[in-house]
This record gives C-alpha cells, structure tokens and sequence, in this order.
C-alpha cells in the first residue's frame, strides 16, 4: 500500500510539474475579448448606407475590465492577432490553474488523508 501511494504522489507532483512548464512558455496574456467590427459611415451618399456587404472594416476592437468598469480599445490589425494569441494563452493559462488546483487537491489528501 506504501508503495502505490508513494507512487501515485509522484504521478501528481510529475503532473504538476507539467504544468508549471507549460505556464514557462507563455509569453502574450490578457483577459477580455477581441470583437471584429465592420461600419456604417453615416454619408448618405456611400454604399455602406444601402449595401451591408459594402461597410467599412474589418475594426478590431478589444473589450476588458479595469477597476470594474468595461473599458473598449481599437486596435490595429497587427495589435489584433498578437492580442487574440495573449486571450487564448489566458483561457488556456485559467485551464492550467484548474488542474493544478485539482491535482494539489489529490496530493494533499494522498499526503495527509482524512482519519476515520
């Protein structure tokens, strides 16, 4: 019995260890979300008044929250794509924490389990 968990403790720790190493290659993170816009002008007289397919575009416009306040940013498309890699590195970043989380959670009861 010993030796299973003394094994099944250093399945875990080799886990989290996985993890911390995945967070070492993040470099981009942010939180918020990335919306693509096209526009109306408003001029009567341009064709994206009449003709949805002729609006102006593509705007990138980053969404987030500061202080508990929405706050919206335009950017521009090079500031886009590197943002929306830094969005899927936090999604994928609040993952990794989860397992952790999880994993810690194994580990603490395998270390000091609960007594009858």
């Amino acid at each position: 019995m010993e030796r299973s968990v003394a094994q099944r403790i250093q399945q875990i720790r080799d886990e989290i260890g996985r993890i911390r190493s995945a967070f070492a290659e993040v470099e981009y993170i942010s939180s918020g979300t990335l919306h693509t816009r096209m526009k109306v002008c408003g001029k009567s007289g341009c064709r994206c008044a009449q003709d949805p397919q002729a609006r102006h575009g593509p705007y990138y416009e980053w969404g987030h929250m500061v202080e508990g306040k929405l706050v919206r940013r335009v950017l521009t498309p090079q500031q886009a794509e590197l943002l929306q890699h830094a969005i899927d590195n936090h999604r994928h970043a609040k993952r990794l924490l989860r397992a952790w989380e999880e994993q810690t959670e194994r580990l603490i009861e395998l270390q000091a389990p609960r007594q009858p």
